[in-house]
């Protein structure tokens, strides 16, 4: 996580690795481009990491000759494998993957946020995760009822790993924006930013100052707010994201703390 350098002058995210994010996915004398997400990417997110890791416990999968998925009897039953894989960006073997390790970990075919809580105090262990749990499950529970559904568990994680900058400057502003008014407050973004380091811990390399995460949301603010009115817009938020290569850059970092 960076305490000075690109993150902190415009970066959405810390950097959870502390590193400087990546100049790499900006190809000179062009626009930038989003990185092509690999397998290895791929496994970093730590919600994947927590469904793959139940299913290799499973074992191999023993009712997937058909092609659907097992539907036990359970709370909530998910919809075709089909229509997952025309709604999100995964294969259909991603897919078959990612429910097994889901439904051996939820049996009702829902997660809670006390879940969310568990998973990412395991992966950050150092910190103190429970309120980003807190704020990034209620970015999934779209429908508020305090709980999360495969499908839209599979369909969040498909943009945030795999959709088009668009959709995941959405999907970040959705996460920021904590009270769902439609427009995101300095004391929202601080709310999220402190949540993010509290999570990295104080052992992080470089080490972060206290007042980073202070830095970090002014300087957000300055280039956001454009009409000065102590609030950001959706559309403000991304045309501005999509005008800064340093907060562009971070997008390629929202895996290292999903």
């Amino acid at each position: 996580m960076q305490a000075d350098g690109k993150a902190a002058d415009g970066g959405m995210l810390p950097d959870a690795n502390g590193t400087d994010p990546n100049p790499g996915g900006k190809a000179d004398g062009s626009k930038w481009e989003r990185p092509r997400l690999t397998r290895k990417s791929l496994m970093k997110c730590c919600l994947v990491k927590w469904i793959i890791a139940s299913t290799t416990q499973q074992g191999p999968d023993r009712h997937s000759c058909d092609g659907e998925f097992e539907l036990s009897m359970v709370r909530h039953q998910p919809e075709g494998l089909d229509q997952l894989q025309a709604q999100t960006q995964f294969t259909r073997k991603e897919l078959q993957s990612l429910y097994r390790g889901f439904k051996n970990e939820c049996p009702s075919g829902l997660v809670d946020e006390e879940t969310f809580k568990t998973i990412y105090s395991q992966f950050f262990p150092q910190g103190d995760a429970t309120t980003y749990a807190h704020f990034l499950f209620n970015a999934f529970d779209m429908d508020r009822n305090g709980s999360i559904r495969f499908e839209d568990f599979v369909i969040g994680l498909s943009v945030l790993l795999r959709g088009s900058v668009t959709e995941k400057l959405r999907w970040a502003f959705n996460l920021y924006d904590i009270n769902k008014d439609g427009l995101i407050t300095k004391e929202e973004m601080m709310s999220i930013m402190t949540s993010i380091y509290d999570m990295m811990g104080r052992y992080t390399l470089p080490s972060v100052r206290d007042d980073s995460p202070y830095e970090h949301v002014e300087r957000f603010f300055q280039k956001m707010d454009r009409n000065r009115d102590g609030v950001v817009t959706i559309d403000e938020f991304i045309e501005t994201c999509q005008k800064d290569e340093n907060i562009m850059a971070s997008m390629q970092l929202f895996e290292n703390v999903i």
